[in-house]
């Protein structure tokens, strides 16, 4: 089989436009449709970008033997688990269907560098609605590193942030810096944990904050927990608390009341 009849196959048996492919091994749209068409070669480093790309040795992208393992993700039924972890060392699914431009649908896992971009996105960097990925993008993103509207991972950043170091509007993990923050170590406007350290409000093991309440606690209000009524908790820690963290104070003042 000429080169550039396989380049096609396995291009389209990926799902990747020939735009798509220029863009992943950094070359025009133009020099993938010469190459395909056979008015020009790749050259070798190029060959092994689209190689890597496409899950086939350098020897199976000159024809010399099928790709096995390219032709089962490319059948239409075969089940999403067919390619991964075996001899492609790769996998990609996308599905057809499309919303807002991007697939309902994209997974892109294995070896190296592989990006993931979809509504629901699975990949070593995944980017989408849903993302799940060692770097995790998106409204509700999952990872070692998530960034998103709700962030869910070792470190996560977003506006509601649980992690082993988060940071958020909201952030609750071992370390956590937020507007309100709770964890071993919490930093914020209002802080609740082990060590709580904020600019309005501090509850904690150690509390310190203008007004504190702790076992050691350092402001210019300091309360032992148990101390309080509920009232007192209640209406000393509303006052402390900035106007859009109001739901937290009611909820520490519960806490705390003796």
């Amino acid at each position: 089989m000429e080169l550039g009849n396989t380049l096609s196959r396995l291009r389209r048996a990926q799902g990747l436009s020939q735009e798509q492919v220029a863009e992943r091994i950094g070359v025009s749209r133009q020099a993938v449709s010469k190459w395909e068409a056979d008015r020009s070669r790749p050259e070798l480093d190029k060959l092994a970008a689209l190689a890597s790309l496409y899950g086939v040795t350098l020897d199976e992208l000159a024809g010399r033997e099928p790709s096995s393992c390219m032709e089962q993700g490319s059948a239409a039924q075969s089940p999403p688990s067919a390619c991964l972890g075996y001899g492609c060392g790769r996998y990609e699914y996308k599905s057809r269907r499309r919303l807002f431009g991007l697939p309902l649908v994209h997974i892109n896992l294995g070896r190296g560098l592989h990006v993931a971009k979809g509504i629901v996105a699975i990949g070593n960097v995944a980017c989408g609605g849903i993302a799940l990925g060692g770097l995790g993008i998106g409204i509700i993103s999952i990872g070692g590193c998530a960034l998103g509207l709700l962030a869910f991972g070792g470190l996560a950043l977003g506006g509601l942030a649980l992690g082993g170091l988060a940071v958020g509007a909201v952030a609750l993990g071992g370390c956590a810096v937020g507007l309100l923050a709770m964890g071993g170590l919490a930093v914020g406007q209002v802080a609740a944990g082990g060590r709580a350290v904020a600019s309005h409000l501090a509850v904690g093991g150690y509390a310190s904050a203008p007004v504190a309440v702790g076992e050691v606690a350092r402001g210019a209000y300091t309360a032992q927990p148990g101390e309080l009524s509920y009232a007192e908790a209640l209406r000393l820690f509303t006052e402390a608390a900035p106007r859009h963290l109001g739901f937290a104070a009611k909820a520490l003042a519960g806490l705390i009341a003796k």
